[in-house]
Order: C-alpha cells, then sequence, then structure tokens
C-alpha cells in the first residue's frame, strides 16, 4: 500500500486505523461528514489527534455525495478503500431507518462504483456482528446471516452483499471484517462502557436494558484498527470476524469492573430488554488468524483499564459530553 482512502476518519475505530497506517509510511486520504448522531466534541478530539500524523490529508465529505468523491477519486491513485463510514447504533436504526441505509449501502456503492471506473482494486468494509443475531455460537462467518433484527444489521448486509457483486463482476478484492463490541479510549457514547464510566463516576442513575446477564465479546480498538489494517490483503472475497474471541463478558461484570477501578458504586435503574438486541455475541476468530496471522492482544481488563485511565485524564471537558 502506497496511498489509501479512509472514510469515516474521525470515528472511533477509523481514526486508529489511520493511525496504524500512518505508522507503516502509507499515505492516507481521511475523509468524514463530521455528523451530530453523537456528541462532535469527540470526533473533533480525535480528528486533531489524525491531523498531526505524516502522510495524512483530510477532507470534510461524506460518501453519499457522489461528485465529491469523484472529484477525490480524480485527484488520487487509490490502491485500498477503507470504508468504516457509517451510521452506527441498533436502537436509532429503529428511530431513522432511512439514514442508515442511504449511507451505510448507497454510501458504499458509491465508493465501489468509483473504485471499478478508477481501477482501484482492494476494499476494506467494515460490518458489524449485530448480523450474527439468533445464529449458534461461537458465530463463525459460514453462518446464514439473512436474518438481520434491526435496519442498521439490515443496511450493513446490504453493503456485504453489494460488494460481493463487484468482486464477482469486475473482480474487486473485498475483505469484510465483522467487528464485535469495539470498545477503549475516546469511544462512541452510545456505547455501554462509556455510558457506564460516566454515569459511575457523576452518580447518576445507570440505565441498564434487562438483568445485566447480557454479554459481550468486547474487542479492544487498537486490536480492531490492527485487524482491519491486515485485511488489506488480497483475499478475493472474504468476510472475517475481528473480536475478543473469549468467552463472553456480561454487562454486570463491565459494571462490577468499572465500580473497582473508579471506587464508586453504580446506580442501576433497570429497564426492559430492548427487542432489537442480542442476548450474546461471541466471535469464532480461527480465519482471521489463519488468512491475516490476527488475533486479540489486549485483554478486556487491561483495556478497561486503559479506557478509564483515558476517561480521568481527560476528565475536564469529558464530563460534559451529551450522552
Amino acid at each position: 500500500m502506497k496511498k489509501v482512502l479512509v472514510t469515516g476518519a474521525a470515528g472511533f475505530i477509523a481514526s486508529q486505523v489511520c493511525k496504524v497506517l500512518a505508522e507503516q509510511d502509507v499515505e492516507v486520504v481521511a475523509i468524514d461528514n463530521m455528523n451530530d448522531y453523537y456528541d462532535v466534541r469527540l470526533k473533533e478530539y480525535r480528528l486533531q489527534q489524525i491531523k498531526q500524523l505524516k502522510g495524512l490529508q483530510f477532507h470534510k465529505m461524506d460518501i453519499e455525495d457522489q461528485a465529491a468523491l469523484k472529484f477525490l477519486f480524480e485527484q488520487n491513485k487509490f490502491d485500498v478503500v477503507f470504508n468504516l463510514a457509517a451510521r452506527a447504533g441498533v436502537r436509532y436504526s429503529m428511530e431513522n431507518p432511512h439514514i442508515y441505509m442511504s449511507t451505510n449501502a448507497q454510501g458504499s456503492l458509491n465508493l465501489l462504483d468509483l473504485m471499478q471506473k478508477y481501477q482501484v482494486k482492494k476494499f476494506v468494509l467494515a460490518s458489524t456482528s449485530s448480523l450474527y443475531a439468533g445464529q449458534k455460537m461461537p458465530f463463525s462467518e459460514d453462518l446464514a446471516v439473512n436474518t438481520p433484527i434491526s435496519p442498521y444489521a439490515a443496511s450493513k448486509k446490504a453493503a456485504e452483499v453489494m460488494a460481493y457483486s463487484y468482486h464477482y463482476l469486475y473482480g474487486i478484492d473485498v475483505s469484510i471484517v465483522r467487528y464485535f463490541t469495539v470498545f477503549g479510549p475516546a469511544g462512541r457514547p452510545d456505547m455501554s462502557i462509556f455510558r457506564f464510566i460516566k454515569w459511575i463516576d457523576s452518580a447518576e442513575k445507570l440505565e441498564l436494558f434487562g438483568d445485566g446477564g447480557q454479554s459481550r465479546d468486547f474487542t479492544y480498538v487498537e486490536d480492531i484498527a490492527r485487524g482491519t489494517v491486515l485485511a488489506a490483503k488480497s483475499v478475493g472475497y472474504e468476510v472475517i470476524n475481528l473480536g475478543g474471541g473469549q468467552n463472553p463478558i456480561s454487562l454486570n461484570t463491565v459494571i462490577s469492573g468499572i465500580e473497582k477501578r473508579l471506587g464508586k458504586k453504580a446506580m442501576i435503574e433497570s429497564k426492559e430488554f430492548h427487542i432489537a438486541d442480542i442476548k450474546e455475541t461471541w466471535a469464532d476468530i480461527a480465519k482471521a488468524e489463519r488468512l491475516l496471522g490476527w488475533k486479540p492482544k489486549i485483554s478486556f481488563e487491561e483495556g478497561l483499564e486503559r479506557t478509564i485511565q483515558w476517561y480521568k485524564e481527560n476528565h475536564d471537558w469529558v464530563k460534559n459530553i451529551q450522552l
């Protein structure tokens, strides 16, 4: 790789992907529309960090804007497109499903179509473990994922199958990386760990949907970023899980871990389990190790320690982030 495009670059995962690429002396063209789905101060914080990276140029741009994207492809010869721009979040996708389809599906199509016109050979698409709802654990990539239970998951499935079409028709090499509950410093405030830390620290009521027994295969963001970059190798068309690969960790365990590290008790407000949520996730990551030589390095405990340390170091402004 000499020059790549990274979409959604001010996002939680994509900003870390930019760092990994810069460390490998890859020239990065980074784009993000800086939307306000969640508190934009977090995106601005990450953006300021990546703007300092060597060989990175940033453009405020939306992957739904075909004309702007076309100009970008005309001006640059990309070796790889990393599409990490997405509308995320299961529950909000029920409130505004149209924007999920237009960004996650149509936006991916815009990129794929320009790739075939400008002879860009490699596409890395960020996808989601939400597609595995109702399947047998641990989730392996060969499971049929034809019953998405949220517009978010459905829009990601649409992007995956469109990528397959472009692989079949035009020979674009495609890696689909399905992420499993990513966490870490400067994470998304709509995800549980960020919210739990903030609620416990500020002695606010902690909203817990269900009894807390639901569990996730938490994966540290630096491991996810490293796996995403490794997925730029030539594979044909492959779906690859990037997850912790350990026994799933319950939300109750997460809460107790945060309580211990902050020295404070949670004031839990129990709410009904959400219909679009998944009870458990657990990744089979054998394929990632076989194809990419990847497996996670950071344990959940170490990742949680780093996340809380970042929260403490940035407390003056993070405490005001809107959830």
